[in-house]
Parts: structure tokens; sequence; C-alpha cells
């Protein structure tokens, strides 16, 4: 059965030097996490104890880290590594990331782009997948 509960943490924005050019690499940009997280919310709403849910300020760390770490092309490569640290607490049984990358080289106007990546535990692809 999909969990219904959820965590999200939207619009973290931290500095990374991504993308293809060389440029973006040299200066760097702001980048923006959305993070959503499905997982059981039962236990912790029982408990009242932060041990039994994730952390999302610890989470907003490791996102950072992950994002203002070693440099990769695309945000489809840094979404994903994004949702394996997400998926890092067992308890997480599937991450929905996106990546805003408000500031990429186009040479016209517009407001954002961004890459959204969906991942399941494996033996949670099944009901992931149904949907």
């Amino acid at each position: 059965m999909f969990p219904i509960d959820e965590i999200a943490l939207t619009g973290l924005t931290v500095f990374g030097r991504h993308g293809v050019y060389e440029h973006e690499r040299r200066d760097g940009q702001e980048f923006t996490i959305d993070v959503r997280l499905n997982l059981p919310l039962g236990q912790a709403a029982a408990s009242d104890d932060v041990a039994d849910t994730v952390h999302y300020g610890e989470l907003a760390e490791k996102i950072a880290a992950v994002v203002a770490g070693e440099p990769v092309n695309l945000i489809e490569t840094l979404a994903a590594r994004i949702a394996d640290v997400a998926l890092e607490d067992p308890r997480v049984l599937f991450a929905t990331v996106t990546v805003h990358k408000p500031h990429a080289p186009i040479p016209l106007t517009f407001s954002d782009v961004s890459v959204t990546v969906r991942r399941a535990r494996p033996e949670s692809a099944v009901e992931f997948s149904a949907s």
C-alpha cells in the first residue's frame, strides 16, 4: 500500500557549480531543491519523538552538502544523487526530488528550469509505479 504520509522540504536554496559550461562551474549559481518523502509517520505521531521520523533539518544539511559538493554536468544527475541521500533512511519508501536551476544559461526570458526524479526503494517499486 502506498504510504500517504509525507514530509516535504521545499525551496532549499544552495550555491553550487553544476553545468556543462565552464563558466557555470567557475562562477557557480544558486539551485533550489524541493524534496518529498513518503514514509509511514504513525510511530512518530504516537511517540512525539524526532528519532521516529526523518529529521528534516539533518536532511537539509545532507542535501546542501550534495549541491555544494562535487560538480556534475546535468541537474538530472544532481537530482538522482539527492534522491539517493533521501533513500538512505530505511523508513523512506519513495522520494521525489525537484532541482530548480532558475539562472540556467538560456538567452531568453524564463522564470525557471527544473528536473524532477522519483525514486523508490526496490521493494516498493511495484507499488510506486501503480500510483
